[in-house]
């Protein structure tokens, strides 16, 4: 990829910028390009107040400026004036980042926040927020949140529909030992949490040995050193002698896109291809293997509506490189990236720009994959991220085949 031209790189948003239907299925993921890393990153100078939308925005500055009783905090109506006029593309994965909110939105992005350590998105029918997953070993956790819980209130004050996920994450989030209570709808209960926040630091990857020397790796998210923390741990198992290899994508919704290349870089053969991007003036990229190292063990990929971007990325390219077997259900059909543009006022904007596609030219956004071999879960299990191994029908299949 040509980053000097481009001068940005593939990012995520990550941890709340994820929306949910009532069965969990991601409406809102990250995939997108971002400055972090880059050592010509851009900047973009703010217009002067030539337009339409300045001028009229200076017409109802002047009358609030002459009529309104109150006090007026300038920078708020500024924040809040820009956050309208991007909601107006009708564009969920794009948004006004405010100066305010950009350091914190940068601290997710590495996978390195203070707070209470949980997942949370919005049911897509009741733009509720719910609870994914409580990170082990944070106060979340500790304190008994579960998955399916729904925030209602944070430090009593009740959580609007109209609330972006930034907004309800810098409620939760705070400086470490400060303390934020949470209100939790549980069924017809309702609990609260006083919760001291921590510094989180995420673990993005998982493995483990199973029967018959199959060794399993589950990726939760596409953050900064997510590819590093997979190629580690499937170093150990490879040590341990595995013989085939499980990668689980269920439940991920996505996240840097070059931490989804770089682990397809390490599986395929050098020069394959992974995907291809094409911008608004129909200009394609192809981006492609090019570690001379594979790996060449059976795989076998699991998948559900909840994997999406990043993970349709990984998916999508080994599937259609033949390298891998996908088994699961069709996953979520995110397709599509944004570029986050800081501004010269320290505020940022993140922006819909390119579709991707997969290395045989499929179309992801809106359609998902359809994986190879369709196995759906019990229909008794309530709660799909907590499956006793033994009733996970997907994976039970995955070790079957790999058998």
């Amino acid at each position: 990829m040509d980053y000097n031209k481009k001068q940005r790189i593939y990012n995520t948003i990550m941890l709340v910028v994820l929306s949910i239907t009532v069965t969990f299925i991601v409406t809102t993921v990250g995939l997108y390009k971002f400055w972090s890393s880059n050592p010509k990153q851009k900047f973009v100078m703010l217009p002067s107040a030539q337009s339409g939308v300045s001028a009229d925005i200076s017409r109802v500055k002047a009358i609030i400026d002459k009529y309104y009783l109150g006090d007026v905090d300038e920078q708020k109506l500024t924040d809040a004036a820009v956050k309208g006029y991007v909601s107006g593309l009708g564009d969920e994965y794009s948004e006004y980042i405010t100066k305010e909110e950009l350091s914190d939105f940068k601290s997710d992005i590495t996978g390195n926040y203070n707070g209470v350590g949980i997942y949370y998105g919005r049911l897509k029918d009741s733009s509720e927020v719910v609870v994914i997953t409580a990170i082990k070993d944070t106060p979340a956790y500790k304190a008994g949140i579960q998955p399916g819980d729904i925030i209602t209130k944070i430090n009593d004050e009740e959580i609007s529909s109209e609330e972006s996920l930034t907004s309800v994450a810098n409620k939760i989030k705070g400086e470490v030992g400060s303390s934020v209570k949470l209100t939790i709808k549980r069924g017809e209960e309702v609990k609260e949490f006083n919760l001291t926040r921590e510094n989180i630091q995420l673990h993005k990857v998982e493995s483990k040995m199973l029967e018959n020397n199959i060794g399993y790796i589950n990726i939760s998210s596409f953050d900064e050193e997510t590819a590093n923390q997979f190629k580690d741990e499937y170093s150990k198992l490879e040590k341990e002698g595995i013989k085939s290899l499980i990668i689980d994508l269920r439940n991920n919704g996505g996240g840097i896109v070059q931490e989804a290349t770089d682990i397809a870089d390490r599986i395929l053969k050098k020069d394959l291809v992974i995907l291809s991007t094409k911008d608004k003036n129909g200009e394609e990229e192809i981006t492609k293997a090019k570690d001379d190292d594979s790996i060449n063990i059976p795989i076998i990929v699991l998948v559900n509506e909840n994997s999406a971007s990043a993970s349709e990325i990984l998916a999508g390219g080994l599937k259609d490189n033949k390298v891998a077997q996908i088994v699961g259900t069709k996953t979520f059909g995110k397709g599509v990236i944004q570029s986050v543009f800081t501004l010269s006022n320290g505020s940022a904007l993140k922006l819909t720009i390119e579709e991707y596609y997969t290395p045989s030219n499929t179309k992801i956004n809106h359609v998902g994959i359809t994986p190879d071999i369709e196995v759906k879960l019990p229909d008794d299990i309530e709660n799909q991220y907590l499956i006793p191994e033994e009733q996970d029908t997907q994976l039970q299949k995955a070790i079957e085949l790999l058998k």
